[in-house]
């Protein structure tokens, strides 16, 4: 992926910038808003880092020019600013993901992965699909032999996750993550939202979510 980071912090951006760079990924830095305008009307990128406390401005301020021309460039916001209102505003003005610091870098990649990994799907209008198993994205719908499934936005997201790796074992932590944006403290919640999934695909027994004893679960067939 091409990502800009747009943080102050010469200490967190060197991290970010060093770390993607070593995982595969072109990165360019902005310290302000200033040039991050400008780099972004001079290239296409994958994805944002975003920082809100900059020099000349609120990083939120960005990400909603950007998404008022249309441009739906993933944004990830990496700040300080963690109160639920400090979020909610975040993604009121467009972002994508929110992660407060202090962070892990590995987790910034996985987040950015999967941020451009669901972008590139919509905007192609992709149908995911395993087993009798597909999730329409433009639709945001799930079916099973082509009739559609009613089920909770959480259990959508989960479905289209594990649609996107059939077979390869997804952590609790990797699946929590991807369905609520951080950790749950309890892991009833993950197991609450993988029932649901269970049981709305329990007509078709060649298909399963299994658990991978000590690793996580997969979508298989069997």
């Amino acid at each position: 992926m091409h990502i800009l980071i747009v943080e102050d912090d010469k200490t967190i951006a060197e991290n970010l910038y060093d770390f993607l760079e070593s995982t595969g990924h072109q990165c360019d830095f902005s310290a302000s808003l200033s040039v991050a305008r400008l780099l972004i009307a001079r290239n296409d990128f994958d994805a944002l880092v975003l920082d809100r406390s900059l020099p000349d401005g609120d990083g939120a301020a960005l990400a909603r020019e950007l998404r008022s021309t249309g441009n739906s460039v993933p944004i990830l916001m990496l700040t300080a600013r963690d109160t639920l209102d400090d979020k909610l505003a975040g993604f009121d003005a467009g972002a994508d993901d929110y992660l407060a610091k202090p962070f892990a870098l590995k987790e910034v990649e996985a987040r950015l992965v999967a941020l451009q990994r669901r972008s590139a799907l919509r905007n192609s209008g992709g149908v995911l699909a395993f087993g009798g198993l597909s999730f329409d994205a433009a639709a945001q719908v799930v079916s099973l032999d082509k009739e559609a499934l009613v089920l909770p936005p959480k259990a959508v997201r989960l479905v289209e996750i594990m649609l996107q790796q059939p077979q390869r074992v997804f952590s609790r932590r990797e699946l929590e993550i991807a369905v609520w944006g951080h950790e749950q403290a309890s892991s009833d919640n993950l197991r609450s939202v993988l029932h649901t999934v269970r049981k709305a695909i329990a007509a078709k027994p060649s298909l399963e979510i299994a658990n991978v004893h000590g690793l996580g679960y997969k979508l298989v067939e069997v």
